[in-house]
C-alpha cells in the first residue's frame, strides 16, 4: 500500500517539506510520483524512513544516515545486523529517560500527599529527578568544562526572580516558535526572521556559549545547534515537536546568510 507525503509526514511528526529535502539529498527517494507530482511511499520507504529518524534522533548528519543506509542496503542481513548498536544506544536513552520521569513522578506524588495530610513537604524528596545537573557530562563533551562551570556558576548565582524572568523569556520564546510552526510559518518570513533575532539575542545572554574574537557567536556552532534541536527529542520538544524545532533550524539557517 502507498501513502501520499501528508499522511507520511503525519504519521512520523515531519514535514512534507523535510520528506522532499530528503528526497533532494537521496536519503529517501518516494517509491513513485504520481501523474499529478504527488509524492507516495510504500512500506520500504516507510521502514527506511523510521531508520533515517532514528539515526536522526541519535545526531547523525544525513550525509552519514546516507552512507549507514546505503551499506546496510548492499550488505544484506550482515546490515541489519549492523543496526543493532543504533538501536541500543537508543533503547538506553528512552531507558534513561523513563527512568528520570518516574523519579519526578514519585517525587511530586509524594509531595501531593503530604499536602493532603497537612503535613511539610520534605525538601529531600521533593526534587528528585529535577536535578539540573544531569546533563553535565554532555554540556562537557560538547562545549568543554570550562562552558559547564561557567554556566553552571552564573546560574547558581541568579536569584529566584532572576531564574524565573529568564524561563519566562524562554518559556514564551520556545511557544512562539511552536505557534509559528503550527501555522506553516515559512522559515523566511518576517515572522520567523523575527523569531531568529529574538532567539539570537537570547542565546548570546547565555553565558559560556563559545565567540569568536569580535564576541560573536560562531556560525558553526549556530547551526550545530540548528541540528541539534532537531535530533535530540529533548530539544525538538521544546518547540512543539521535530517540525517546529525544524522551523527553527531553517529560520537561524535563514537568518545567518542574511546576516554574513
Amino acid at each position: 500500500m502507498d501513502y501520499p507525503i501528508t499522511a507520511v509526514a503525519r504519521l512520523a511528526g515531519t514535514t512534507s517539506r523535510t520528506l522532499r529535502h530528503y528526497a533532494d539529498v537521496g536519503v529517501l527517494e518516494p517509491s513513485r510520483i504520481g501523474s499529478n507530482g504527488y509524492r507516495y511511499y510504500d512500506s520500504a520507504a516507510l521502514v527506511r524512513l523510521q531508520r533515517i529518524l532514528l539515526l536522526r534522533s541519535l545526531g547523525l548528519p544525513l550525509p552519514a544516515i546516507r552512507a549507514v543506509l546505503d551499506t546496510e542496503g548492499t550488505e544484506g542481513t550482515q546490515g541489519t545486523d549492523a543496526s543493532a548498536p543504533a538501536l541500543r544506544a537508543h533503547l538506553e536513552h528512552l531507558r534513561g529517560e523513563q527512568q528520570r520521569l518516574d523519579r519526578q513522578i514519585t517525587a511530586v506524588l509524594t509531595t501531593v500527599e503530604a499536602l493532603e495530610r497537612g503535613e511539610e513537604p520534605v525538601p529531600e524528596h521533593m526534587f528528585d529527578g529535577f536535578d539540573h545537573t544531569r546533563y553535565r557530562e554532555e554540556v562537557q563533551e560538547r562545549w568543554g568544562h570550562e562552558a559547564y562551570a561557567h554556566g553552571d556558576s552564573w546560574w547558581r548565582g541568579r536569584s529566584d526572580a532572576d531564574k524565573e524572568s529568564f524561563g519566562k523569556e524562554l518559556a514564551g520564546l520556545n511557544a512562539d516558535w511552536a505557534a509559528a510552526a503550527s501555522r506553516g510559518v515559512e522559515p523566511t518570513s518576517a515572522e520567523a526572521q523575527d523569531l531568529a533575532q529574538r532567539h539570537m539575542t537570547w542565546l548570546s545572554s547565555v553565558p559560556g556559549v563559545p565567540r569568536t574574537k569580535s564576541g560573536s557567536l560562531p556560525t558553526g556552532y549556530i547551526r550545530g545547534l540548528g541540528v541539534m534541536y532537531v535530533t535530540d527529542p529533548r530539544f525538538a520538544s521544546n518547540y512543539g515537536g521535530r517540525g517546529g524545532a525544524e522551523l527553527v533550524r531553517d529560520a537561524l539557517a535563514e537568518w545567518l546568510s542574511r546576516s554574513s
